[in-house]
Protein backbone atom coordinates (compact mmCIF):
# COMPACT_ATOMS: atom_id res chain seq x y z
CA UNK A 1 0.00 0.00 0.00
CA UNK A 2 1.01 3.77 -0.44
CA UNK A 3 2.75 4.32 2.68
CA UNK A 4 1.25 8.46 1.74
CA UNK A 5 -2.66 7.29 2.87
CA UNK A 6 -1.67 6.79 6.04
CA UNK A 7 -1.17 10.48 6.40
CA UNK A 8 -5.12 11.14 5.50
CA UNK A 9 -7.25 12.35 8.12
CA UNK A 10 -10.40 11.33 8.04
CA UNK A 11 -13.02 13.60 5.81
CA UNK A 12 -14.68 15.88 7.91
CA UNK A 13 -18.24 14.39 7.58
CA UNK A 14 -16.54 11.48 8.89
CA UNK A 15 -15.52 13.08 11.61
CA UNK A 16 -19.00 14.68 12.27
CA UNK A 17 -20.33 10.69 11.99
CA UNK A 18 -18.51 10.18 15.05
CA UNK A 19 -19.13 13.75 17.07
CA UNK A 20 -22.52 12.76 16.79
CA UNK A 21 -22.66 8.81 16.92
CA UNK A 22 -24.26 9.25 20.63
CA UNK A 23 -26.32 11.81 19.89
CA UNK A 24 -30.33 11.33 19.87
CA UNK A 25 -31.93 14.15 17.61
CA UNK A 26 -34.99 15.68 18.82
CA UNK A 27 -37.34 13.14 17.84
CA UNK A 28 -40.04 16.35 17.41
CA UNK A 29 -38.49 18.32 15.01
CA UNK A 30 -37.66 17.54 11.65
CA UNK A 31 -34.02 17.43 10.35
CA UNK A 32 -32.60 20.49 8.62
CA UNK A 33 -29.25 19.64 6.91
CA UNK A 34 -26.88 22.26 6.52
CA UNK A 35 -23.49 20.95 7.43
CA UNK A 36 -22.76 19.65 3.46
CA UNK A 37 -22.08 22.42 0.46
CA UNK A 38 -24.51 19.92 -1.98
CA UNK A 39 -26.87 22.78 -4.16
CA UNK A 40 -30.57 21.74 -3.78
CA UNK A 41 -31.59 24.39 -6.15
CA UNK A 42 -33.62 22.32 -8.84
CA UNK A 43 -31.55 21.12 -12.13
CA UNK A 44 -32.69 23.71 -14.96
CA UNK A 45 -35.05 21.42 -17.26
CA UNK A 46 -32.80 22.63 -20.73
CA UNK A 47 -29.76 21.10 -18.97
CA UNK A 48 -31.21 17.55 -18.53
CA UNK A 49 -32.78 17.71 -22.04
CA UNK A 50 -29.94 18.41 -23.15
CA UNK A 51 -28.39 15.50 -21.38
CA UNK A 52 -30.80 13.01 -22.40
CA UNK A 53 -30.98 14.14 -26.28
CA UNK A 54 -27.43 12.79 -26.62
CA UNK A 55 -27.20 9.65 -24.87
CA UNK A 56 -26.48 8.36 -28.51
CA UNK A 57 -23.01 9.78 -27.39
CA UNK A 58 -22.31 6.41 -25.39
CA UNK A 59 -21.50 4.45 -27.98
CA UNK A 60 -18.40 6.51 -28.08
CA UNK A 61 -15.22 6.84 -26.19
CA UNK A 62 -14.70 10.83 -25.17
CA UNK A 63 -11.49 12.56 -26.10
CA UNK A 64 -9.86 13.44 -22.92
CA UNK A 65 -9.39 16.88 -24.25
CA UNK A 66 -13.19 17.09 -24.28
CA UNK A 67 -15.13 18.09 -28.09
CA UNK A 68 -14.28 20.89 -29.32
CA UNK A 69 -18.03 22.40 -28.84
CA UNK A 70 -17.15 21.66 -25.38
CA UNK A 71 -13.94 23.93 -25.00
CA UNK A 72 -15.55 26.74 -27.01
CA UNK A 73 -18.41 27.07 -24.92
CA UNK A 74 -15.76 27.40 -21.81
CA UNK A 75 -13.64 29.94 -23.35
CA UNK A 76 -16.55 31.88 -24.82
CA UNK A 77 -17.73 31.74 -21.12
CA UNK A 78 -14.62 32.72 -20.02
CA UNK A 79 -14.73 35.77 -22.18
CA UNK A 80 -17.99 37.07 -21.52
CA UNK A 81 -17.29 36.16 -17.46
CA UNK A 82 -14.00 37.75 -17.17
CA UNK A 83 -12.82 39.32 -20.55
CA UNK A 84 -10.25 37.03 -21.06
CA UNK A 85 -10.60 37.30 -25.14
CA UNK A 86 -7.15 35.76 -25.84
CA UNK A 87 -7.73 31.90 -24.32
CA UNK A 88 -6.79 29.62 -26.97
CA UNK A 89 -9.73 26.23 -27.18
CA UNK A 90 -6.79 24.09 -28.15
CA UNK A 91 -4.30 24.77 -25.73
CA UNK A 92 -5.21 26.84 -22.26
CA UNK A 93 -8.95 25.21 -21.49
CA UNK A 94 -9.80 21.50 -20.86
CA UNK A 95 -12.48 20.13 -19.30
CA UNK A 96 -12.64 18.07 -15.78
CA UNK A 97 -14.92 15.69 -14.31
CA UNK A 98 -15.43 17.80 -11.80
CA UNK A 99 -13.11 20.19 -9.73
CA UNK A 100 -12.57 17.73 -7.44
CA UNK A 101 -10.71 15.27 -9.20
CA UNK A 102 -9.13 17.56 -10.68
CA UNK A 103 -7.49 19.66 -7.99
CA UNK A 104 -6.82 16.05 -6.18
CA UNK A 105 -5.03 15.11 -9.69
CA UNK A 106 -3.03 18.57 -10.75
CA UNK A 107 -0.56 17.86 -7.43
CA UNK A 108 -0.04 14.58 -9.12
CA UNK A 109 1.30 16.50 -12.10
CA UNK A 110 3.63 19.41 -10.96
CA UNK A 111 5.26 18.12 -7.87
CA UNK A 112 8.59 17.58 -8.69
CA UNK A 113 11.20 15.36 -6.56
CA UNK A 114 13.68 15.88 -8.37
CA UNK A 115 14.73 19.84 -7.48
CA UNK A 116 16.11 18.89 -4.28
CA UNK A 117 14.01 19.18 -0.34
CA UNK A 118 10.98 17.30 0.01
CA UNK A 119 8.58 19.53 -1.93
CA UNK A 120 5.91 22.16 -0.02
CA UNK A 121 2.30 22.51 -0.54
CA UNK A 122 0.68 25.83 0.87
CA UNK A 123 -2.74 26.29 1.01
CA UNK A 124 -5.29 28.35 3.00
CA UNK A 125 -6.71 27.53 6.87
CA UNK A 126 -9.43 26.38 6.90
CA UNK A 127 -9.71 24.87 3.66
CA UNK A 128 -11.16 22.51 1.25
CA UNK A 129 -9.50 19.12 2.17
CA UNK A 130 -8.72 18.02 -1.04
CA UNK A 131 -5.69 20.16 -0.92
CA UNK A 132 -4.38 18.36 1.80
CA UNK A 133 -4.75 14.69 0.44
CA UNK A 134 -3.17 16.14 -2.76
CA UNK A 135 -0.05 16.96 -0.92
CA UNK A 136 0.24 13.95 0.84
CA UNK A 137 -0.38 11.31 -1.98
CA UNK A 138 2.09 13.35 -3.83
CA UNK A 139 4.63 12.76 -1.51
CA UNK A 140 4.92 16.26 -0.64
CA UNK A 141 4.31 17.90 2.59
CA UNK A 142 1.50 20.76 3.29
CA UNK A 143 1.95 24.12 4.81
CA UNK A 144 -0.97 26.12 6.14
CA UNK A 145 -1.41 29.39 6.27
CA UNK A 146 -4.32 30.33 9.07
CA UNK A 147 -6.43 32.67 7.35
CA UNK A 148 -8.66 34.84 10.32
CA UNK A 149 -11.37 37.50 10.51
CA UNK A 150 -9.36 39.72 12.45
CA UNK A 151 -6.88 40.02 9.37
CA UNK A 152 -10.09 39.82 7.42
CA UNK A 153 -8.88 36.05 5.95
CA UNK A 154 -5.74 37.93 4.15
CA UNK A 155 -2.85 35.62 3.33
CA UNK A 156 0.07 35.88 6.12
CA UNK A 157 2.41 35.17 3.71
CA UNK A 158 5.55 36.19 6.25
CA UNK A 159 4.39 33.50 8.07
CA UNK A 160 6.49 31.18 5.78
CA UNK A 161 10.52 31.82 5.94
CA UNK A 162 12.37 32.26 2.75
CA UNK A 163 13.96 28.75 3.30
CA UNK A 164 10.55 27.32 2.69
CA UNK A 165 9.23 29.58 0.21
CA UNK A 166 12.08 27.75 -2.20
CA UNK A 167 10.70 24.39 -1.55
CA UNK A 168 7.13 25.87 -2.25
CA UNK A 169 6.34 24.13 -5.45
CA UNK A 170 2.49 24.33 -5.38
CA UNK A 171 0.28 27.20 -3.65
CA UNK A 172 -3.75 26.23 -3.78
CA UNK A 173 -6.34 29.04 -3.62
CA UNK A 174 -9.45 29.02 -3.38
CA UNK A 175 -11.83 32.32 -3.83
CA UNK A 176 -14.26 32.97 -3.53
CA UNK A 177 -12.96 30.92 -0.06
CA UNK A 178 -14.34 27.52 1.68
CA UNK A 179 -15.45 28.02 4.51
CA UNK A 180 -15.11 32.51 4.82
CA UNK A 181 -16.53 33.44 1.36
CA UNK A 182 -13.48 35.72 1.26
CA UNK A 183 -12.59 36.74 -2.63
CA UNK A 184 -8.96 37.71 -3.10
CA UNK A 185 -8.55 41.24 -4.21
CA UNK A 186 -6.12 42.29 -6.99
CA UNK A 187 -3.76 43.27 -4.48
CA UNK A 188 -3.69 39.96 -3.40
CA UNK A 189 -3.26 38.39 -6.45
CA UNK A 190 -0.37 41.06 -6.90
CA UNK A 191 1.57 39.81 -3.96
CA UNK A 192 1.48 36.03 -4.65
CA UNK A 193 1.78 36.16 -8.19
CA UNK A 194 5.18 38.00 -7.30
CA UNK A 195 5.73 35.38 -4.73
CA UNK A 196 5.51 32.81 -7.21
CA UNK A 197 7.55 34.79 -9.68
CA UNK A 198 10.05 35.02 -6.93
CA UNK A 199 10.09 31.24 -5.92
CA UNK A 200 8.68 29.50 -9.01
CA UNK A 201 5.54 27.52 -8.25
CA UNK A 202 2.57 26.96 -9.84
CA UNK A 203 -0.99 28.41 -8.36
CA UNK A 204 -4.17 26.08 -8.39
CA UNK A 205 -6.85 28.63 -7.68
CA UNK A 206 -9.93 26.71 -6.94
CA UNK A 207 -12.80 28.91 -7.82
CA UNK A 208 -16.03 26.58 -7.56
CA UNK A 209 -18.04 29.48 -5.93
CA UNK A 210 -17.57 32.16 -7.91
CA UNK A 211 -20.83 32.11 -10.09
CA UNK A 212 -22.33 32.90 -5.77
CA UNK A 213 -22.73 36.61 -5.29
CA UNK A 214 -24.66 39.35 -4.55
CA UNK A 215 -24.42 42.15 -6.52
CA UNK A 216 -24.84 41.82 -9.96
CA UNK A 217 -22.62 44.62 -11.28
CA UNK A 218 -19.60 43.17 -8.96
CA UNK A 219 -19.08 39.53 -9.37
CA UNK A 220 -15.85 37.99 -7.77
CA UNK A 221 -12.48 38.84 -9.55
CA UNK A 222 -10.61 35.41 -10.56
CA UNK A 223 -7.55 34.67 -10.66
CA UNK A 224 -6.88 34.80 -14.96
CA UNK A 225 -8.62 37.97 -14.74
CA UNK A 226 -6.38 39.53 -12.34
CA UNK A 227 -3.58 38.27 -14.25
CA UNK A 228 -4.45 40.01 -17.30
CA UNK A 229 -5.58 43.18 -15.02
CA UNK A 230 -1.92 43.35 -14.03
CA UNK A 231 -0.36 42.92 -17.35
CA UNK A 232 1.21 39.63 -16.98
CA UNK A 233 0.25 36.20 -18.33
CA UNK A 234 -1.01 32.95 -17.65
CA UNK A 235 2.48 31.56 -16.35
CA UNK A 236 2.40 28.90 -13.63
CA UNK A 237 -1.73 29.99 -12.90
CA UNK A 238 -4.50 27.40 -13.23
CA UNK A 239 -7.63 27.84 -12.59
CA UNK A 240 -10.34 25.77 -11.74
CA UNK A 241 -14.19 26.06 -12.04
CA UNK A 242 -17.24 23.64 -12.28
CA UNK A 243 -20.90 23.22 -13.09
CA UNK A 244 -21.86 22.04 -9.54
CA UNK A 245 -22.72 25.30 -7.92
CA UNK A 246 -23.47 27.54 -10.61
CA UNK A 247 -25.87 25.35 -12.29
CA UNK A 248 -27.51 22.87 -9.70
CA UNK A 249 -25.51 19.66 -11.53
CA UNK A 250 -22.95 18.00 -8.35
CA UNK A 251 -24.37 14.66 -10.14
CA UNK A 252 -22.77 15.76 -13.44
CA UNK A 253 -19.10 16.36 -12.05
CA UNK A 254 -18.60 19.05 -14.85
CA UNK A 255 -15.99 21.63 -14.47
CA UNK A 256 -12.88 22.73 -16.57
CA UNK A 257 -9.28 23.81 -15.86
CA UNK A 258 -7.62 26.77 -17.55
CA UNK A 259 -4.65 28.86 -17.85
CA UNK A 260 -1.02 28.11 -18.62
CA UNK A 261 -0.57 25.85 -21.67
CA UNK A 262 2.45 24.58 -20.63
CA UNK A 263 1.22 23.00 -17.29
CA UNK A 264 -2.31 22.02 -19.47
CA UNK A 265 -0.03 20.16 -21.66
CA UNK A 266 1.56 18.62 -19.20
CA UNK A 267 -1.84 18.01 -16.94
CA UNK A 268 -3.49 16.53 -20.34
CA UNK A 269 -0.75 13.64 -21.23
CA UNK A 270 -1.59 12.65 -17.27
CA UNK A 271 -5.28 12.97 -17.31
CA UNK A 272 -5.17 10.45 -20.54
CA UNK A 273 -3.45 7.95 -18.96
CA UNK A 274 -5.39 8.28 -15.75
CA UNK A 275 -8.64 8.14 -17.63
CA UNK A 276 -10.10 11.21 -16.84
CA UNK A 277 -12.50 11.58 -20.43
CA UNK A 278 -15.65 13.34 -19.31
CA UNK A 279 -19.09 11.59 -20.74
CA UNK A 280 -20.05 12.31 -24.00
CA UNK A 281 -23.89 13.53 -23.23
CA UNK A 282 -22.68 15.20 -20.24
CA UNK A 283 -20.54 17.20 -22.36
CA UNK A 284 -23.16 17.74 -24.94
CA UNK A 285 -25.33 19.31 -21.51
CA UNK A 286 -22.34 20.67 -20.21
CA UNK A 287 -22.12 22.88 -23.79
CA UNK A 288 -25.54 24.06 -22.63
CA UNK A 289 -25.37 25.18 -19.23
CA UNK A 290 -22.12 26.97 -19.86
CA UNK A 291 -24.15 29.17 -23.12
CA UNK A 292 -27.48 30.22 -20.45
CA UNK A 293 -27.05 33.04 -17.97
CA UNK A 294 -30.24 33.45 -16.91
CA UNK A 295 -30.79 30.37 -14.93
CA UNK A 296 -27.67 31.62 -13.31
CA UNK A 297 -28.80 34.75 -12.19
CA UNK A 298 -32.01 32.95 -10.91
CA UNK A 299 -30.05 30.90 -8.86
CA UNK A 300 -27.89 33.76 -7.17
CA UNK A 301 -31.36 35.50 -6.43
CA UNK A 302 -32.57 32.64 -4.46
CA UNK A 303 -28.98 32.72 -2.44
CA UNK A 304 -29.50 35.92 -1.87
CA UNK A 305 -33.32 35.38 -0.25
CA UNK A 306 -31.88 33.21 1.87
CA UNK A 307 -29.21 35.01 3.22
CA UNK A 308 -31.36 38.39 3.59
CA UNK A 309 -33.60 36.31 5.68
CA UNK A 310 -31.68 34.40 7.67
CA UNK A 311 -28.03 36.42 8.57
CA UNK A 312 -29.52 39.31 10.84
CA UNK A 313 -31.25 36.70 12.44
CA UNK A 314 -28.42 35.03 13.05
CA UNK A 315 -25.73 37.59 13.94
CA UNK A 316 -28.02 38.20 17.06
CA UNK A 317 -27.08 35.14 18.57
CA UNK A 318 -23.43 34.56 16.66
CA UNK A 319 -20.62 36.43 15.23
CA UNK A 320 -21.10 36.20 11.77
CA UNK A 321 -21.85 38.26 8.28
CA UNK A 322 -22.25 38.06 4.79
CA UNK A 323 -19.63 36.75 2.83
CA UNK A 324 -17.71 38.25 0.13
CA UNK A 325 -19.64 35.31 -2.10
CA UNK A 326 -20.30 31.39 -1.85
CA UNK A 327 -23.36 30.01 0.31
CA UNK A 328 -22.00 29.41 3.48
CA UNK A 329 -22.26 31.44 6.62
CA UNK A 330 -19.10 31.37 8.54
CA UNK A 331 -19.98 31.95 12.08
CA UNK A 332 -18.42 32.38 15.51
CA UNK A 333 -19.58 30.18 18.29
CA UNK A 334 -20.05 30.95 22.20
CA UNK A 335 -18.86 27.83 23.27
CA UNK A 336 -16.45 25.11 21.84
CA UNK A 337 -17.76 24.40 17.84
CA UNK A 338 -17.94 20.84 18.75
CA UNK A 339 -20.42 20.85 21.36
CA UNK A 340 -22.58 23.29 19.69
CA UNK A 341 -23.16 20.96 17.07
CA UNK A 342 -23.93 18.30 19.07
CA UNK A 343 -26.32 20.44 21.38
CA UNK A 344 -27.76 22.03 18.33
CA UNK A 345 -28.34 18.49 16.87
CA UNK A 346 -29.56 16.85 20.14
CA UNK A 347 -32.22 20.01 21.08
CA UNK A 348 -33.10 21.20 17.70
CA UNK A 349 -32.11 18.71 14.90
CA UNK A 350 -30.17 20.86 12.97
CA UNK A 351 -26.98 19.66 11.25
CA UNK A 352 -23.71 21.96 11.44
CA UNK A 353 -20.84 21.47 9.91
CA UNK A 354 -17.88 22.10 12.99
CA UNK A 355 -15.09 24.67 12.19
CA UNK A 356 -12.19 22.89 13.72
CA UNK A 357 -13.08 19.64 11.42
CA UNK A 358 -11.75 22.37 8.32
CA UNK A 359 -8.73 23.44 9.72
CA UNK A 360 -5.66 21.82 10.82
CA UNK A 361 -3.20 23.32 14.17
CA UNK A 362 -0.81 25.55 12.64
CA UNK A 363 1.50 28.08 14.87
CA UNK A 364 0.02 27.33 17.55
CA UNK A 365 -3.78 27.61 16.54
CA UNK A 366 -6.63 25.59 14.56
CA UNK A 367 -8.27 28.50 13.01
CA UNK A 368 -11.18 27.14 12.38
CA UNK A 369 -12.08 26.03 16.32
CA UNK A 370 -15.24 27.99 17.61
CA UNK A 371 -16.84 28.27 13.79
CA UNK A 372 -19.41 26.56 12.32
CA UNK A 373 -20.33 26.45 8.50
CA UNK A 374 -23.79 26.76 7.20
CA UNK A 375 -24.61 26.50 4.25
CA UNK A 376 -27.88 27.80 2.86
CA UNK A 377 -28.52 24.96 0.38
CA UNK A 378 -32.08 23.87 1.36
CA UNK A 379 -34.95 25.58 0.55
CA UNK A 380 -35.92 29.17 1.86
CA UNK A 381 -38.59 27.81 4.34
CA UNK A 382 -36.31 25.30 5.75
CA UNK A 383 -33.39 27.91 6.35
CA UNK A 384 -35.52 30.43 8.06
CA UNK A 385 -36.73 27.46 10.33
CA UNK A 386 -33.09 26.19 10.93
CA UNK A 387 -32.19 30.11 11.70
CA UNK A 388 -34.74 30.21 14.46
CA UNK A 389 -34.22 27.03 15.97
CA UNK A 390 -30.27 28.16 16.39
CA UNK A 391 -31.30 31.38 17.75
CA UNK A 392 -33.42 29.86 20.35
CA UNK A 393 -30.58 27.32 20.91
CA UNK A 394 -27.74 29.93 21.03
CA UNK A 395 -29.95 32.17 23.22
CA UNK A 396 -29.49 30.05 26.02
CA UNK A 397 -26.05 29.53 25.91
Amino acid sequence: MNPHLSKLQPYPFEKLRRLFADIKPNPELREIRLSIGEPQHATPAFIKEALSANLAGLASYPSTLGSVELRRSLTAWLGRRYGLTDLDAETQVMPVNGSREALFAFAQTVIDHTRGDTPLVVSPNPFYQIYEGATYLAGAEPRFLNTLPDDDYAFDFASLGAAEWQRVQLFYVCSPGNPTGKVLSLDDWRQLFALADRYDFVIASDECYSEIFFDETQPPLGCLQAARLLGRGYERLVMFSSLSKRSNVPGMRSGFVAGDAAILKAFLLYRTYHGSAMNPAVQAASVAAWNDEAHVVENRRQYREKFAAVTPRLAEVLDTALPDAGFYLWARTPIDDGEFARGLLADYNVVLLPGSALARSARGINPGAGFVRIALVAPLADCVEAAERIHSFASKL
